[in-house]
């Protein structure tokens, strides 16, 4: 009669020996994940500026100053229309707070009673809709406020001279079609004058 002892240790091992026995199947996930391709709008821009900073907005109804958030602000420049935007985002949801083109006309200022801090108006479009706001940002030191500061008019003032670049060939331009209209002008009534004498010369010998 077989022990009882060792007819279970077989059949552990039997089943010591099935756990360790590779099948070659291979179980499919149920659920397949693709790439995503994520754009953030940044992909043709070069980063100028990149700080972070609390961002906040004047409200007009209750005139009183109003938290748009803290994060990272950064200035772009477009590579190819070399445009300058400002753009800011949450740093815990990445919702876009800022986003402005910088103009000649963008004027920046020290915030009255802080270093730190500046402020600015800006047609922006954060929210979906150009809106006239008028923004101010602090920042953790006071060296990196004149940092922005500083950058914020360098580009405001290049701004300025591309658009009168941009002017003065319009202008050149304009003047160009207007000489050779001129000229053009001028050739088709001599062309008339020409034909006028002829038709005479040959009236006067009938």
């Amino acid at each position: 009669m077989a022990d009882p002892a060792e007819h279970r240790e077989e059949e552990e091992e039997a089943a010591a020996g099935g756990e360790d026995e590779d099948t070659g199947a291979q179980v499919a996930p149920i659920v397949k994940l693709e790439e995503v391709a994520v754009t953030t709008g940044e992909e043709d821009e070069e980063v100028l500026l990149d700080m972070k900073a609390k961002l906040y907005r004047f409200d007009k109804e209750g005139n009183q100053w109003k938290e748009r958030g803290t994060g990272t602000v950064k200035l772009l420049r477009h590579k190819e229309t070399a445009k300058v935007r400002l753009v800011m985002r949450q740093s815990k949801t990445l919702k876009i707070c800022a986003n402005h083109l910088v103009a000649a006309t963008t004027k920046i200022q020290e915030h009255a009673g802080s270093d730190k801090s500046c402020v600015w108006h800006a047609l922006d479009f954060a929210d979906g809709e150009l809106k006239e706001e008028m923004f101010a940002i602090r920042f953790g030191s006071v060296e990196n406020c004149k940092k922005f500061k500083d950058t914020i008019e360098e580009i405001a003032e290049q701004q300025e001279k591309n658009e009168e670049k941009e002017n003065e060939e319009v202008s050149s331009t304009a003047g160009l079609v207007l000489k050779l209209s001129v000229s053009e002008a001028k050739k088709e009534e001599n062309a008339e004058k020409e034909e006028a004498s002829a038709e005479d010369k040959k009236d006067a010998k009938e």
